[in-house]
């Protein structure tokens, strides 16, 4: 808070952009961290909105229910592979991780399973600021190293990019597998973490593992979710089904805070019990509230049509194009894109504040993080603004 520049005052947004007090315009280059997938104000989702909140804007989720809540966790099982059927609604993608951690501790004690209260992560990764998704974060590259110690100690591993890596993994969990009830990973590609891509075989790889070793596998598809990969969830590039997966993001097109942990059949049915000590013991305040869930429904009918597919490949173009250049930049190690994901890595963390200012000095807003430089807009954006957002990132680099 001392040394942190002061944040500008934002006072509208329109389409891809930033309105700000002084007036002036900035292109966003971040879809408010990967939410507005859809731009900002769509008139869908704002007439959904408006239509709920004169209806119902909020009722409890115990004990009581509603159709915004059935309709979409009806949506989702029907867009999800497999039996991905069963959905438990929070507010946030950190809570929604959460949920997905006690599910599987649960699972595994409801089962009759002693011993499995551990979880395995991956170096890179990165799934919230709660105290238990700290604990899976990469303990290193991540925003948590001052908490060390503060929690139980997970297992963090290198994802199995190689056979060395496989085998290795696979000795981890022979040997500690009695201990971990689940495994979690951002599929396709790590985000907050530095952007970090891997192959789909990585997640068959980790299916494979985990149905070896009787341990759950949790996609974390909060960063990945809803078209940013370039398919509706990054684990269709796969053709993987995990046990759960969370969801929150782009899930009610940047508007109001929602998340969901969905679970496969089997999972849900360790909860099936005439025991209540078997039940999920969890509720969150606004769970399943009904605006935030009418503002996903809209979201939802905007993806039917197929046109984010065109435009997350009319994006990903652009970036490709616009930030390739950046390769001969000074400091830079690579350039890669992947959906509607542009990512310039330097060698050395950036200067986060100081990039921030010189990028909205060039009318765009860019927030970079640790070692990288990225661009996550709206699959919305017109063209003009991803060549002003690319160019940008240009000459902040030194190539342009």
């Amino acid at each position: 808070m001392k040394t942190a520049r002061p944040p500008l005052p934002v006072v509208a947004t329109r389409g891809a952009r930033l309105i700000l007090e002084d007036g002036r315009e900035l292109v966003d280059g971040l879809a408010s961290w990967w939410t507005a997938c859809h731009g900002y104000n769509h008139p869908h989702i704002a007439g959904a909105l408006r239509k709920q909140i004169e209806t119902m804007p909020h009722v409890m989720f115990g004990g009581l229910a509603h159709e915004p809540a059935y309709r979409l966790a009806k949506r989702l099982a029907r867009l999800l592979p497999g039996d991905l059927d069963h959905v438990f609604f929070a507010e946030s993608g950190s809570v929604a991780v959460e949920i997905a951690m006690k599910m599987a501790l649960q699972y595994q004690i409801n089962r009759g399973v002693g011993g499995r209260t551990r979880f395995l992560a991956f170096r890179g990764g990165y799934h919230g600021d709660t105290l238990a998704t700290m604990t899976v974060c990469d303990p290193e590259e991540g925003m948590h190293s001052l908490f060390a110690g503060v929690m139980p100690a997970q297992v963090i591993a290198d994802l199995p990019r190689d056979p060395a890596s496989e085998a290795a993994l696979d000795a981890l969990l022979a040997a500690r597998g009695h201990e971990i009830a689940a495994m979690l990973v951002e599929p396709l590609i790590q985000g907050a973490g530095g952007m970090l891509p891997h192959p789909p075989e990585v997640l068959r790889t980790l299916r494979r593992l985990a149905d070896k070793h009787g341990v759950l596998l949790i996609f974390d598809e909060i960063f990945t979710g809803f078209g940013r990969t370039g398919s509706l969830f990054a684990m269709q590039a796969a053709g993987v089904e995990p046990d759960i997966v969370t969801l929150s993001k782009a899930l009610t097109g940047g508007t109001l805070p929602l998340s969901a942990a969905v679970a496969r059949r089997h999972v849900f049915e360790a909860f099936w019990s005439d025991d209540p000590a078997a039940a999920l013991m969890h509720g969150p305040t606004y769970m399943a509230n009904p605006l935030a869930c009418a503002a996903a429904n809209a979201s939802l009918d905007l993806f039917e049509d197929g046109a984010w597919a065109r435009d997350v490949a009319r994006v990903s173009a652009a970036l490709a194009e616009g930030l390739e250049p950046c390769r001969a930049g000074e400091g830079v190690v690579d350039v890669r894109t992947l959906g509607a994901i542009g990512v310039v890595e330097f060698e050395a963390p950036v200067p986060v504040s100081d990039l921030c200012a010189r990028f909205a000095a060039l009318g765009v807003w860019i927030r970079p993080m640790g070692k990288v430089v990225y661009l996550t807009p709206a699959f919305t954006t017109p063209d003009e603004d991803l060549s002003r957002l690319t160019s940008a990132v240009r000459q902040v680099v030194g190539v342009d």
